[in-house]
C-alpha cells in the first residue's frame, strides 16, 4: 500500500507553539499496523513533551491517548486485522522481558527504547519535507493516519464507542490503575485526591468503585471541585482559600485518610499528600513531576507510623487485561468516560484544545477526526 497523507499536530521544538501539518505517513512493516484514527484525548503529557518536562527530541508528532481502526496489517502480524477496533497503548509491551513476565508491563524493558521512535529506532512519519518526525511513547495518534508496533495496541470490542475508547489509553487507566491496581484501595476506606484533571476524576471513580466511603478531594479550580463531585468525591477543599490543606483533610476524616493520591506532578503537594495520610496509609504519586523536581518527608515516619510513599506509572496497567474490563465497567454504566468528555474538537483547533486545558475548563478535551 502507498503512503497516506495525514494532518498531525506537530512540537518543532520546546516552548514553541506546535502546528498542524500534512504528514506522510508509511505503510506498516514487520508486526506493524496502520489505524485510521477516530479521537485523540488532550492529555497534559503531550503539553510536557512541548516543554521538556518529558524528554522527546522534536520534532514530534503529538498524541498517546487514541483509538482508532486498523486499516493495513504488516508481515507477521497474526492477532489484528483490517477493520479491527483498537486503542493504543503508550507503553510498549514486549511480553518477554523480566517486568512483562511478572505481569507488569507498565514497566517494560522495551518501552524505553521506543520513547518517540517505533522500537526498532524508526519511525513512519515524515514532514513536508520528507525529513523524519519522531512520534510520542511510540504512537504519535494525534494524527488522522499512524503506524503503530503491535506492542503498543490493544484489540477491543467493537461495540465500544470509539470516543470514550481514547481516554481510556491513558487518563481513564492511569487513575482508575492508580486505585485499584497500585494502591488496592479497600472497602470502607478514606482517601484523598490532589488534582482533579482527568487522571485525578479518574482516580476519584477507581476509588469510589473499590469501595471507598470517604473521598476528599483537592484543587484549586473550584468547577474542578464541581466535576470531582460528579465523579464521586464526598468532600471538597479548594486550596486556593484553604492554607492549611493537610489540617483540612484531617478534619474531613477524622485525623487522615488511608489512602492519597497527588495527580499533579508537583513535589509540594506529593509532600501534602504523603502528610494527610494516617498511620499504616499509602500515599500514590501518579502526577508526572519535571526532572529537577524533589519532595521530602519526616524519615522517621516511614518507620514508626509504617506509612508508605509509593509511584504509580500508567495505574500499573496491563493494558491487555485492564482495558477490556475498563470498558465492561463502562458498558454496565459504572464507569463514567462520557462525563469527562467536556469539549469536542476538531484537528484544526488543537491549540485551542490545549489553551482550554491548561486553563483548567476540562475534564477532558478530545480532538475528533472526521472518517477518511
Amino acid at each position: 500500500m502507498p503512503a497516506r497523507s495525514a494532518r498531525a499536530v506537530v512540537c518543532r521544538g520546546l516552548d514553541r507553539p506546535f502546528e498542524v501539518e500534512t504528514i506522510r505517513v508509511d505503510p506498516p512493516r514487520q508486526n506493524e499496523v496502520t489505524i485510521r484514527v477516530a479521537a485523540c484525548g488532550v492529555c497534559h503529557s503531550d503539553l510536557s513533551a512541548t516543554n521538556g518536562t518529558i524528554g522527546m527530541a522534536p520534532p514530534l508528532v503529538l498524541g498517546h491517548e487514541g483509538a482508532g481502526v486498523v486499516v493495513e496489517v504488516g508481515d507477521g502480524v497474526r492477532e489484528l486485522a483490517v477493520g479491527d477496533h483498537v486503542v493504543s497503548s503508550f507503553v510498549s509491551m514486549c511480553g518477554h522481558c523480566r517486568y512483562c513476565q511478572t505481569g507488569r508491563p507498565q514497566l517494560c524493558d522495551q518501552a524505553a527504547r521506543a520513547l518517540s521512535t517505533l522500537p526498532d529506532g524508526t519511525v513512519r512519519t515524515f514532514d513536508a519535507s520528507g525529513q523524519p518526525l519522531s512520534v510520542f511513547s511510540g504512537c504519535g495518534v494525534m494524527a488522522e493516519y499512524a503506524t503503530l508496533h503491535v506492542d503498543n495496541v490493544v484489540k477491543i470490542d467493537p461495540a465500544m464507542p470509539l470516543e470514550p475508547a481514547c481516554l481510556i489509553a491513558c487518563g481513564v487507566m492511569t487513575g482508575v490503575g492508580a486505585a485499584v491496581n497500585t494502591a488496592r484501595v479497600q472497602p470502607g476506606s478514606t482517601v484523598a485526591i490532589f488534582g482533579c484533571g482527568g487522571v485525578g476524576l479518574s482516580a476519584i471513580q477507581g476509588c469510589a468503585i473499590a469501595g471507598a466511603t470517604t473521598i476528599v478531594a483537592v484543587d484549586t479550580v473550584a468547577h474542578k471541585l464541581d466535576f470531582a463531585r460528579l465523579f464521586g468525591a464526598t468532600h471538597t477543599i479548594d486550596a486556593s482559600r484553604e492554607p492549611q490543606v493537610v489540617k483540612a483533610v484531617k478534619r474531613a476524616t477524622d485525623g487522615g485518610v488511608d489512602y492519597a493520591f497527588e495527580c499533579v506532578g508537583s513535589g509540594q503537594l506529593v509532600a501534602q499528600a504523603y502528610g494527610c495520610v494516617r498511620k499504616g496509609g499509602t500515599a500514590v504519586v501518579v502526577g508526572v513531576a519535571a526532572q529537577s523536581d524533589t519532595t521530602s518527608v519526616r524519615t522517621a515516619s516511614l518507620t514508626f507510623e509504617e506509612k508508605t510513599l509509593t509511584g504509580s506509572y500508567y495505574g500499573s496497567a496491563r493494558p491487555r487485561q485492564d482495558f477490556p474490563r475498563l470498558i465492561a465497567l463502562y458498558r454496565r454504566g459504572v464507569l463514567k468516560i462520557d462525563e469527562l468528555i467536556t469539549r469536542r474538537y476538531g484537528i484544526e483547533e488543537a491549540a485551542l484544545a490545549f489553551a482550554d486545558m491548561q486553563a483548567g475548563r476540562n475534564a477532558r478535551g478530545v480532538i475528533v477526526f472526521e472518517a477518511s
